[in-house]
């Protein structure tokens, strides 16, 4: 398939909502659960991991992951929205924005998917699985250090860094081309963007900030297990070595 929306707003502005919306419009969209959560895209990480450690603007074949799906938001996809938009040259590009503005993104971040980062659980799996590693490199370098321009560390420029990005992205694109959109404009905005009718119900309203806590609550879980197996067959060892030596 052919990319025909290409969302470069950062996650955490709306984005699964965003996702559930243009499923419901007949767009298959990409988005971070489709590399962490749906099994049938095996080796979608190792992929965003191989983008994350090339130069910026390098080609990729982008139908590796994208063969599928007719519409991308959130991360991955949105740290290389140029390089997709230069690969699908009639794609019109959808800039989500977080409703309450950039401090709220920035409080939302820090408190969900910023986890590879400052959950020390999570650097349990980084250094035990291949998961762990993988994940957390990608994310590093291509999310927080290349598209976030490593600030997160500091509210004042994380926020600065988010206006100016948006700004970036109107100069950028056409505006016939661009869609700046909040979730809380609902199916109008959206719907005659794209050129199709407003469905009769409710714009998606997930309560996304719960579901990935869910997720880093889990992955907690598994770093716990990890550790204590770790340490486990660090006592085995030890005690093996006590008896032959002894």
């Amino acid at each position: 398939m052919t990319l025909k929306l290409i969302g470069a707003g950062f996650g955490r502005t709306g984005t699964w909502s965003t996702f559930a919306a243009l499923n419901r419009l007949g767009l298959p969209c990409y988005h971070m659960q489709e590399v962490i959560l749906n099994k049938a895209n095996k080796g979608h990480l190792d992929f965003w991991r191989m983008v994350a450690n090339s130069p910026p603007g390098s080609k990729h074949d982008w139908n590796r992951v994208f063969a599928n799906y007719t519409a991308t938001v959130d991360n991955p996809g949105c740290c290389v929205w140029k390089e997709l938009l230069a690969a699908n040259p009639d794609a019109k590009v959808l800039l989500t924005l977080h409703p309450r503005g950039a401090e709220a993104w920035y409080d939302s971040t820090i408190d969900t998917i910023y986890f590879t980062e400052n959950v020390w659980q999570f650097k349990v799996l980084e250094w035990l699985t291949p998961f762990g590693a993988k994940f957390g490199d990608m994310s590093r370098k291509l999310i927080w250090g290349r598209t976030l321009a490593g600030v997160m560390g500091d509210r004042d420029s994380a926020v600065a860094r988010y206006n100016a990005y948006t700004e970036e992205v109107k100069a950028a694109v056409p505006p016939e081309k661009l869609l700046v959109f909040k979730v809380t404009d609902g199916w109008a905005p959206l719907c005659r963007f794209l050129g199709v009718a407003e469905p009769a119900e409710p714009f998606p309203n997930l309560n996304d900030r719960e579901s990935v806590k869910k997720i880093i609550r889990d992955i907690i879980k598994g770093a716990y297990i990890m550790l204590g197996l770790s340490v486990a067959g660090v006592i085995a060892v030890l005690g093996l070595l006590w008896w032959w030596l002894g």
